[in-house]
């Protein structure tokens, strides 16, 4: 039987593909991906959405008629507003981060970029950022959208992961080797 992270994941897919595919025969792919923007935005900021989303003491019908509400008061576009109600109506609402995760990776592939996220000890500078965008992309062959956090733990250097790939060159990650280096000697 397949834990509960990998049917979200799943389902998310075939939904975030489904409105993709929808979107893009309906030459809307643009106006979707907005209103998931949108959509995430008010999920971040509302925890009475989340808990619609989430939580089952809402009926079916409730849900629908919330998210079409929201739809409304948003102005989202009616594939986006289907979807949302189908989502609802089958009590699917809890996927709907992952869905909408899953949206935008499609569209970053569609425009040939990727997410980086780069750990940093300190803030970038502008110039450092170029640098390290232009690098990336000479090194992935596409465009890099850079994700970036500060984590001072790190002491120095960077920690960068681009899809499956990790690149870490941290000062911590080097003293921990040389720790455990100095352990086998002595």
């Amino acid at each position: 039987m397949a834990d509960s992270a990998s049917l979200s994941s799943e389902l998310a897919g075939r939904y975030a593909t489904a409105l993709y595919e929808l979107s893009e025969e309906a030459n809307q792919l643009l106006v979707v991906e907005e209103d998931l923007k949108s959509l995430k935005s008010a999920l971040d900021e509302s925890s009475d959405l989340r808990d619609l989303a989430t939580s089952p003491i809402y009926t079916r019908e409730q849900q629908a008629a919330a998210m079409g509400a929201v739809s409304d008061a948003m102005g989202m576009n009616g594939l986006t507003r289907n979807v949302l109600g189908l989502m609802a109506s089958k009590r699917r609402l809890f996927a709907l981060p992952a869905v909408i995760a899953a949206f935008q990776a499609k569209m970053a592939d569609y425009r040939g970029e990727v997410t980086a996220e780069v750990t940093a000890a300190a803030p970038l500078t502008d110039d450092q950022l170029a640098a390290l965008s232009k690098a990336l992309h000479a090194s992935v062959g596409k465009t890099v959208m850079l994700n970036v956090t500060v984590d001072e733990t790190i002491i120095g250097g960077l920690v960068v992961k681009v899809g499956s790939k990790m690149i870490d060159s941290s000062i911590k990650t080097k003293l921990a080797k040389l720790n455990n280096a100095m352990k086998e000697v002595g």
